[in-house]
């Protein structure tokens, strides 16, 4: 599992700058990030250099974060890679609550998807036994080799 820092943000202009000047003042470089809106507010979600030393300088600034669990899978980066993933998830018939992807310049990892699912212990199993790279936190290490 690798850890998500989740940023609720107010729908107004100026407010994902806050975020990244933030994490800027603190040394913090962040890896991947994907950001939905609603009506109201943003939802940011974000993988980071240091997920505990980003959560103290957002909340220090008066941001709600939360830090979540997700699965972080290393994908070939060609066609059909992220249709092999899914297609086992499918045959389990676990829901994906949301994904994002990103591509890194690791030489081990050509393209990591990011995925928060209904049942993430069976689907890790699945995953692993079915020869998909799962990651864990070290790969926020291995990242910030780079």
């Amino acid at each position: 599992m690798l850890k998500q820092i989740t940023v609720f943000l107010e729908n107004k202009p100026g407010r994902l700058l806050d975020v990244t000047g933030c994490l800027a003042e603190s040394g913090i470089n962040i890896h991947a990030l994907s950001l939905a809106d609603t009506t109201n507010f943003g939802i940011l979600r974000m993988v980071v250099s240091d997920p505990e030393k980003a959560v103290a300088a957002l909340k220090e600034n008066g941001f709600m974060v939360k830090t979540t669990e997700v699965l972080a899978i290393a994908i070939g980066h060609t066609p059909g890679s992220l249709h092999k993933v899914l297609r086992e998830l499918n045959a389990m018939d676990i829901s994906i609550e949301y994904l994002y992807a990103f591509t890194s310049r690791h030489a081990a990892y050509d393209a990591i998807v990011i995925l928060s699912i209904s049942d993430r212990d069976a689907a890790l199993a699945r995953l692993e036994s079915g020869g998909f790279p799962v990651l864990g936190d070290d790969l926020i290490d291995k990242l910030n080799e780079l």
